[in-house]
């Protein structure tokens, strides 16, 4: 089967569940997305690589990428491979100076490593054509598969209105106290509102 090629083109609040984020993929010189749906804490973990943060310890997937690379193992690339029940399947293509192995994973956890690991993100054409919106011109969306669960998800940030009300000094406290919880995600939003107006 041919492989698309993805990039992470937004990573927001999912509408449709609470506590949820959706990272959305787009294909590369196309107009399809994928949203995922995933957990907050995968959202982080994406989130402080995309963003090269440095948290003060090391994340679960930093750990993991210093493992890999301390026993010579390169992640090559992740291919979304299956969706089976509005689930996404992955698979970790990596590879040693002696073997090339595909290693079963959750997507959030896949994404996570392939951006530390600057490794391209692929999928298949029935997974795009089942999961996916096309971004038609103008920025309008179309469903393709209307009954799975990531439907509804904004790829707006959410809160955005509330932020733009606030000036620069609450944004500059509001900052200090998510980075504090650790809350990269709300971090990246309130930052890029910050550099707005400068």
């Amino acid at each position: 089967m041919k492989k698309i090629e993805l990039e992470i083109v937004a990573l927001s609040h999912s509408i449709t569940q609470t506590h949820s984020y959706a990272v959305v993929l787009g294909e590369m010189n196309g107009l399809r997305r994928l949203p995922i749906v995933i957990g907050g804490f995968e959202a982080q973990a994406i989130a402080v690589a995309l963003e090269h943060m440095q948290p003060s310890r090391p994340l679960t997937h930093d750990l993991m990428k210093n493992f890999m690379n301390a026993f010579g193992v390169e992640l090559q690339e992740i291919i979304i491979s299956d969706l089976q029940e509005g689930i996404f399947y992955s698979k970790l293509v990596c590879f040693t100076e002696n073997d090339t192995v595909e290693i079963d994973s959750r997507t959030s956890d896949a994404l996570a490593l392939a951006v530390r690991f600057g490794c391209p993100v692929y999928t298949y054409e029935h997974i795009l054509e089942n999961a996916g919106i096309l971004m038609e011109d103008g920025g309008e969306k179309k469903i393709k598969n209307e009954d799975r669960e990531s439907e509804g998800v904004s790829i707006e940030e959410t809160g955005r209105e509330r932020l733009s009300s606030m000036n620069l000094e609450e944004l500059q406290a509001l900052l200090n106290n998510v980075l504090e919880q650790e809350d990269y995600i709300r971090a990246i939003s309130i930052r890029d509102e910050i550099n707005k107006r400068k």
